[in-house]
């Protein structure tokens, strides 16, 4: 079986400190050779100078292929056309092309009067200008705004159909969540790759609290994983192993992709590469 494509994803940093974090865990990681990297768009466009920054700035030192998230929220079509157009002078070719969520303190998304309303116009109009490639979100379990059952795979053909290239899917906690939502894509005739989002679990308290936010279905047996291997001081182990296995179970279902949620820490995500079996790329030609 060859090895599969890998992705990470970034935030930008908000100081310092965590700026040395993320070039660390860049450098950390970059030998794995990703097929892309992505860099997130705070919640309500709260980090968008920052995501801008580390963006352009991961692409010109790095030699790295990377997606720099753009979303509808508090922006006018104008500002976020021309925020798409400071990527492409910049040589950002990709773009991963979100609703977004709502500033915080609000519940649900309010478009801007002059904004983008969904991110299937958001989509569109990116296509229009021909510059970019580009990835979208998709929800193996049902967003929180969701109407339906099915809407999530209805929401995803229609950004494809748009103009998407493929989509990156929500953190899940079961292989059998993300296959059974790529059963129904199938069904619904999408075609375009789908690609599982995982995220190692560092800190399984962080993890549910987001994840209960977010939609994301919790399993029952997870808190009580988690409780025994905290009790045995077990957790890391018990994350490296699960994300492992999960990743495991993908592959032998045909999955050939797999984008990593970093949370701009290397050691874990690494960890989980390396029980793959898969080899930094440096080591390989060491070994030549």
């Amino acid at each position: 079986m060859p090895d599969p494509r890998i992705s990470f994803e970034f935030f930008p940093p908000q100081s310092l400190k965590a700026s040395f974090r993320l070039w660390d865990t860049v450098k950390m990681l970059a030998p794995l050779e990703p097929t892309f990297v992505s860099v997130t768009y705070g919640a309500g466009g709260t980090t968008r100078d920052l995501t801008h920054e580390a963006v352009t700035t991961l692409g010109q030192t790095t030699g790295l292929n990377v997606a720099a998230h753009l979303t509808c929220v508090n922006a006018s079509k104008s500002e976020t056309l021309e925020i798409a157009k400071s990527y492409a002078d910049a040589g950002v070719s990709e773009i991963v092309a979100l609703r977004g969520d709502p500033p915080k303190g609000e519940g649900r998304f309010t478009p801007h009067p002059d904004g983008f309303a969904s991110s299937v116009e958001l989509i569109a109009a990116l296509t229009a200008t021909g510059d970019f490639k580009l990835r979208v979100g998709a929800y193996p379990d049902p967003h929180p705004d969701a109407a339906h059952r099915d809407a999530d795979v209805e929401w995803l053909k229609r950004k494809l159909d748009a103009g998407a290239h493929s989509a990156i899917t929500q953190f899940f906690f079961e292989s059998e969540t993300f296959l059974r939502f790529r059963d129904k894509c199938v069904r619904a005739g999408i075609t375009a790759p789908v690609i599982p989002g995982i995220l190692p679990i560092e800190n399984w308290t962080g993890v549910r609290k987001f994840a209960s936010k977010c939609g994301a279905y919790i399993p029952p047996w997870l808190d009580h994983a988690f409780d025994k291997a905290g009790r045995d001081d077990r957790e890391t182990d018990l994350a490296t192993a699960l994300a492992t296995e999960m990743c495991s179970d993908l592959l032998a279902e045909g999955i050939e992709d797999l984008h990593f949620y970093t949370l701009n820490s290397a050691q874990m995500t690494r960890g989980v590469i390396h029980a793959l079996g898969i080899a930094p790329a440096t080591l390989l030609r060491d070994v030549a």
